[in-house]
């Protein structure tokens, strides 16, 4: 259900807004440089309109599941929709990943410089252009595996760093530590897919040609079904869109990382290609997006999870987090996106 969240009058960081200055020059002339940024500033959302929107998108969605959270980042106003629902991630679950390897980093624990050197036991099925461009390139450092993992979301990087650091148990053990709520990260890539579609544990034959297709296709209709399923009931590998909310606040507001290891990872959520039917497309052209979407694939006419969170700031420097999480749906990928893209633009409606 809709409500609306007590603020959180912890001040936002403006190292963020800094970092857009890479943008054009026009689309900051609203304020200067060094313009503090208070409460005052910012009109209070309409939630009314925003419940109201909102209620007729997820009706549109059915018989999908959609959740929705939003933030003014400068007063802490917020809004949720199915806020304490738990939804699968997908790709999204390399964004708080991506944080807890910049926490190394910072930590002295990993160099972005060091050196990895591939085998094919350590390449990860689903999308993966490293995945793809193996033999003929095995050789990568930690920076360039964190770009694809971030940028292009390739799953190989994701593994492979995520081994690096101590495997999911030490993400979740970061996440504890920070105190990030109701953000989940339990499983591997590699071990995710197969169990999304009851199959048998992941095998590097399967990264072959059409192998993946035809080892799944053996799987019959009626167990995949009930895999897909039990997916998107299982508390693992899930955010509400209120935990993922308050990550995106920590996240601004340079809790989590450092500084630097903070506007490293938002440059690099503002360089993806992917989902860009989604948030992005609801958004005004001159607005600033650092998202990290997340996609299923579609079995039977069932998405189990189509997502995209990520902090958006308008011509004005207003900044604002949102979540949007859709799941089980059976709209085609167009529709997927749309369902998006509208509450993103009840979103900037909201915000006045």
């Amino acid at each position: 259900m809709p409500r609306l969240e007590e603020p959180d009058r912890r001040k936002a960081t403006l190292d963020r807004r800094a970092l857009l200055a890479a943008a054009p020059a026009g689309l900051l002339a609203a304020c200067e440089p060094k313009m503090p940024i208070t409460v005052s500033t910012t009109p209070k959302m309409d939630i009314e309109g925003m419940t109201k929107a909102v209620v007729g998108i997820a009706a549109a969605a059915r018989p999908g599941h959609l959740g929705v959270g939003l933030t003014n980042m400068e007063s802490g106003e917020s809004f949720v929709f199915n806020g304490d629902r738990t939804f699968p991630m997908q790709s999204v679950f390399k964004l708080p990943l991506a944080a807890a390897i910049l926490g190394e980093v910072d930590a002295g624990r990993a160099v972005l410089t060091e050196s990895f050197y591939l085998l094919e036991n350590q390449l990860s099925p689903g999308f993966s252009p490293i995945a793809a461009a193996w033999p003929e390139r095995r050789q990568y450092s930690l920076q360039a595996l964190f770009e694809a993992m971030v940028i292009d979301s390739d799953n190989t990087a994701a593994d492979v760093l995520m081994k690096r650091i101590g495997g999911p148990g030490a993400v979740t053990a970061w996440l504890t530590a920070k105190r990030v709520p109701e953000v989940r990260v339990d499983r591997y890539e590699r071990e995710l897919l197969p169990a999304v579609h009851g199959m048998p544990s992941f095998r590097p034959a399967w990264l072959r040609g059409d192998a993946l297709q035809r080892a799944r296709g053996a799987v019959p209709p009626a167990t995949r079904m009930a895999a897909m399923r039990a997916y998107m009931a299982d508390p693992r590998d899930t955010a509400t869109p209120r935990g993922m909310l308050e990550f995106l606040q920590m996240l601004d507001r340079q809790e989590l990382i450092t500084p630097a290891s903070t506007r490293l990872l938002i440059q690099l959520m503002g360089r993806t290609s992917r989902g860009n039917g989604r948030i992005k497309a609801g958004l005004p052209k001159d607005a600033v997006l650092a998202h990290r979407p997340g996609t299923s694939s579609v079995d039977q006419g069932i998405s189990t999870a189509h997502n995209d969170v990520g902090i958006f700031t308008l011509a004005d420097r207003r900044s604002y987090a949102l979540a949007v999480f859709l799941s089980g749906s059976t709209l085609d990928d167009a529709g997927r996106d749309r369902i998006i893209a509208e509450v993103a633009r009840a979103a900037v409606r909201a915000a006045g």
